[in-house]
């Protein structure tokens, strides 16, 4: 019997069968998926093959090869990844500049990972209605940036109904991974589109400034008019995963750009003579923000850490 992961509670899979039924299953003990050494060997999204027992007890004993997924390191386990979700037709990076604060490098961090995994990402500021006007100048300032380099952005405001219905016509019969901190929004924009979800959601703390976590496993929506919502819990850091030192640049698309104009082909762009990518930072070609998170990734990778600040 095949299905597909629809729920994630840890140790618990809910599982939605071709034949449409719901189904909770673990894995059978000797269940190895290969390739990837994971926190979670399955994910959310992923297409699995069960059996049950006379106890009524599913077991999934095999995973079919996903399309693509999004991965980051485990926070807990800096030597280990977690899958977010899998087999995802796009991504929706919900970040806010203020209420909580989304930095440049998480934001950077996670296009790094859709561009390594072939995932489709657009960005969208939420929480317009509460900016002063300095935060909605940056807000541009962002936007200008990232759509220059190709990432489609919106401005939005989750409370308010005209915002909303343009993202609809995006979420129709594709699978969309929801991701962002804690607190951004990513719940009561689900529940916008799916009334009958209710998702938690809560206020971020006044004190610090950042949210608190209510979504606390990984699940699929569906929605009204074909398509999943993938709703996982916020995250604190994106550490990111499984790339080699060399390739980093290639997840940065105007470093990479410029990177076939350096003197020599392993340059890495920090202090190389000849270096193309330097003199377009230099030149405000590409962007400082965006430098230095090439260089944060970079330094993880050589130094063999995350940093959950990022």
């Amino acid at each position: 019997m095949k299905g597909l992961v629809v729920k994630n509670t840890g140790s618990l899979y809910r599982i939605k069968t071709d034949d449409g039924r719901l189904v909770d299953a673990i894995l059978k003990g000797n269940f190895r998926l290969q390739d990837i050494k994971s926190t979670n060997p399955v994910s959310v999204g992923d297409f699995v093959y069960l059996e049950e027992n006379q106890e009524e007890t599913a077991y999934i004993y095999a995973i079919e090869d996903r399309r693509n997924y999004i991965i980051r390191r485990s926070s807990n386990l800096s030597k280990q990844s977690h899958v977010i979700a899998a087999n995802i037709d796009q991504a929706f990076l919900i970040v806010t500049v203020n209420y909580p604060i989304t930095t440049p490098t998480f934001i950077d961090r996670f296009l790094a990972t859709t561009e390594a995994y072939s995932v489709p990402v657009s960005l969208f500021f939420n929480k317009i209605d509460r900016y002063n006007y300095e935060d909605r100048e940056y807000v541009e300032a962002l936007i200008n940036l990232y759509e220059s380099i190709g990432y489609p952005c919106y401005k939005i405001s989750a409370l308010e109904t005209e915002d909303l219905s343009f993202i609809l016509n995006l979420l129709k019969s594709k699978t969309t991974l929801f991701s962002g901190h804690s607190g951004v929004g990513k719940s009561t924009l689900i529940n916008r589109f799916v009334p009958g979800s209710r998702q938690k959601t809560r206020e971020i703390s006044a004190y610090h400034n950042k949210g608190m976590h209510t979504t606390t496993f990984s699940e699929m929506i569906d929605l009204p008019d074909g398509g999943y919502i993938i709703d996982t819990p916020g995250i604190k850091g994106f550490g990111v995963f499984d790339m080699e030192g060399i390739e980093i640049s290639h997840y940065f698309p105007e470093i990479f750009k410029f990177s076939h104009q350096c003197r020599f082909n392993n340059c890495t762009h920090r202090r190389e003579p000849g270096c193309a990518v330097l003199k377009a930072v230099e030149e405000h070609y590409v962007a400082e923000s965006r430098y230095r998170s090439y260089l944060s990734i970079l330094d993880d990778k050589n130094e063999g850490k995350y940093r959950e600040a990022y």
